[in-house]
This record gives structure tokens, C-alpha cells and sequence, in this order.
């Protein structure tokens, strides 16, 4: 059975009467040459897990299962789990799981193979509205797993993967970039989903690194000032600065000077080692209460 195809997702919502649900952005791939990039962009190995947030109908599942040692497939959609049931009916390595990924302890189902699993890829088809927040749950619960691979809207990929100076750049850009290396899969057209999104979509993959690409004095102030800096991106560091609580103007000023940034820099200009030094400066000034 072709589960990709548009008369057999027809033929599967008729049978079982499913409704998409616009509020969980269900749209179904189509096109095979993709479903097979993102399959073999993870780099599924046969004594792997691979984690699969959002299967669907199991159009991706059923590819990756061949691939994998196990495949948790967690779907939030309770009405899709019959559907799932019988789609991967073939897949004895196939576990179905009916939670919300972003209630979800990811590193428990990790644990729960642990043993029997030499590496844990997670991929996934992603609803549009909630992409960040699953990425970002995945990255600060420190998943323990060595890649994601997902599909997003276009416009939060570019985002993601964004340099230092252009305008998609910001505090997602950096934020990820601290815990990945990011690559870009493959594009994908909006018209090869059912039903058609209005957007298109890209496939990164995330490399989770081993280790981080700066050194923090503290990850929290760290992300206090990234989000500062970002949260008014006309505003000079120094003006932006201010927002970090507990941090006086003359305090930040003083954190710039010595990281060596301009004060009148804005967020969107520096690069991670540029934060991590501002950072570190922030901390200190935070720590001796301003001086």
C-alpha cells in the first residue's frame, strides 16, 4: 500500500470517517522522493531509535520503520491511532504512542530502550503553530538523542539557519545554533501536502552537538540577554541591554566595553561568540550587584 499516495490518505479518511483538525495543522506528505530524504538525511541505522513526533497516517513511519530497530511514533490525535494501528500493521518495531510530544518526557522513552539501541534519531512532520516550542523543549530537556530531522514551515527553517546581519536573524537563530550544527534537507513545495498548505516547507536537520561551540558562565543570563537584545531589535545593545533584569545602563555599558562590542551594535550583528562574551560580562556585572 502506497500511504502516500492522495487516493489511499482519500480512501483511509473515508473509511474511518477523519476529519483533519486545522487546530493541529494535519497536512500529509505526498511525494515519495521527499518522504525518502528525510529518511535517509537522518541516517537510520539498523540498531537505532528513531523517535517520530506527529505520524500522521504513518506515511514517514512506515519508510523509517523499514530502516530502524524501533520507531516510537508519538501522535496526538487520538483518532488517528486506530488508523496507525492498521497502516503499520506489517511493523512489529513499531510502538504507538497517543501523548502531546510537548507533555511528553522524551528521554523517558530513550531510557526505556536503553540497552537494546546504539543511537536515537527523532523526526517528524511538524504542525506549523507549535514548531518552535517542540524544538526548543527538545533541545533545553538536553534530549539524548544525536540528530533531529524535521520538516517545518520555510519561513522557520530560514529563521533557524539564519547569519548573523540578515533579517531572518534572531533569537531562534541563535538559540538552536548554540545546541545544533544545522543543515538544510530539501525544500518543499506546498503542493505536494494533502490538503495544500498555503506556505511551503524545508527539512533541516539538527546535529545535536557532543559539545557546546562556546563556553557560558551561566546558560540562563546567556539567554536573558539573546532575548533582551531581540525583544527590541531597534534599539542599540546598550538601550536593549536594560531590560536584563537587575542590569543598570552603566552596568551594561560596562559589560560591552570589556566583551570589546560597540554599544551602539544591535542584536541582530552579533554572532554566539559575540553573546557568549557579552554574556559572561552580564553575568559578572550581575553578580557584584552592578559594578
Amino acid at each position: 500500500m502506497k500511504l502516500y499516495a492522495p487516493s489511499t490518505i482519500n480512501e483511509i479518511r473515508q473509511k474511518y470517517g477523519f476529519r483533519l483538525s486545522k487546530s493541529l495543522g494535519q497536512n500529509f506528505l505526498t511525494d515519495k522522493n521527499i518522504i525518502d530524504r528525510i529518511v535517509e538525511s537522518a541516517e537510520i541505522g539498523p540498531d537505532d531509535l528513531v523517535i517520530e513526533i506527529g505520524p500522521g497516517i504513518g506515511v514517514i513511519t512506515a519508510e523509517a520503520a523499514a530502516a530502524a530497530k524501533k520507531i516510537i511514533a508519538v501522535e496526538i490525535d487520538r483518532n488517528l491511532i486506530p488508523i496507525l494501528k492498521e497502516t503499520l500493521a506489517e511493523w512489529d518495531n513499531v510502538e504507538i504512542v497517543n501523548k502531546d510530544i510537548l507533555k511528553t518526557d522524551v528521554n523517558g522513552l530513550i531510557h526505556s530502550c536503553d540497552g537494546s539501541i546504539s543511537g536515537v534519531k527523532i523526526i517528524g512532520n511538524l504542525p506549523y503553530y507549535i514548531t518552535t516550542p517542540i524544538i526548543m523543549k527538545l533541545l533545553e530537556d538536553g534530549v539524548r538523542a544525536d540528530s533531529i530531522t524535521i520538516m517545518m514551515q520555510k519561513e522557520v527553517a530560514d529563521r533557524i539557519k539564519a547569519d548573523p546581519g540578515t533579517k531572518a536573524y534572531g533569537a531562534l537563530s541563535v538559540a538552536v545554533q548554540y545546541y545544533c550544527t544545522v543543515e538544510t534537507v530539501v525544500n518543499v513545495p506546498k503542493e505536494v501536502f494533502l490538503p495544500q498548505p498555503k506556505v511551503d516547507s524545508s527539512v533541516l536537520k539538527l546535529n545535536i552537538r557532543d559539545k557546546k561551540p562556546v563556553e557560558l558562565a551561566d546558560r540562563d543570563v546567556f539567554f536573558r540577554c539573546v532575548k533582551a537584545g531581540f525583544g527590541q531589535r531597534r534599539k542599540t545593545l546598550l538601550n536593549s541591554l536594560s531590560s536584563v533584569e537587575n542590569l543598570t545602563k552603566e552596568a551594561a555599558g560596562k559589560a560591552l566595553e570589556a566583551a570589546g562590542i560597540e554599544p551602539c551594535r544591535r542584536a541582530e550583528t552579533l554572532n554566539l561568540e559575540e553573546f557568549a562574551k557579552l554574556s559572561n560580562e552580564v553575568y559578572l556585572r550581575l553578580q557584584q550587584k552592578g559594578i
